[in-house]
């Protein structure tokens, strides 16, 4: 699956039917779901939100989040701390994962710091899902810079623990 804008219309996969409420439904509507659930949880987020992160696509089983590195994220050698590149990436994973309005979290993940985000820097995480089966996922998020050169690159593992990440009355409008 492509990278695709909160405006467009793409062509995604149908919603898995492993849990109660989730029904397959055309490529539109779990578009249109995987939007409401990544702005409900960003609503509720606010670590994400506190580290400036900013949603700038989502589409079933991938999401893509961006973050201005600032000042106060630097470590000592002046350069953005690896946690602050961790949590971009893990917001990414779980704005992901959730996409579905499935309650999700993570049960393992890895980052991998290729190059260093410097103050001022755009970083930007791309999530894909590489499997969803069952309860369990894995997804793939690549972080860059404003240069699309890439600093790191995050595995995340997924469990379902289940019911809904939004309230259902909320899911239908």
């Amino acid at each position: 699956m492509g990278d695709v804008r909160r405006d467009d219309n793409p062509h995604a996969l149908a919603v898995p039917t492993d849990d109660a409420h989730a029904l397959a439904v055309p490529a539109d509507d779990a578009h249109a779901l995987a939007v409401r659930v990544a702005d409900a949880m960003f609503a509720r987020d606010r670590a994400s939100q506190a580290l400036g992160m900013r949603i700038e696509a989502v589409t079933p089983g991938s999401a893509r989040l961006s973050m201005r590195v600032r000042a106060d994220m630097l470590n000592g050698h002046a350069m953005c701390h690896g946690g602050f590149i961790f949590t971009l990436a893990d917001s990414t994973f779980a704005f992901a994962c959730n996409s579905r309005d499935l309650a999700t979290v993570a049960s393992a993940c890895m980052i991998d710091f290729l190059a260093p985000a410097h103050e001022g820097d755009v970083l930007t995480a791309a999530a894909i899902e590489r499997s969803a089966r069952g309860r369990m996922g894995v997804y793939d998020i690549e972080v860059t810079n404003q240069r699309d050169d890439t600093i790191a690159l995050f595995r995340g593992k997924s469990y379902r623990v289940g019911g809904p990440v939004i309230d259902p009355g909320v899911r239908e409008t």
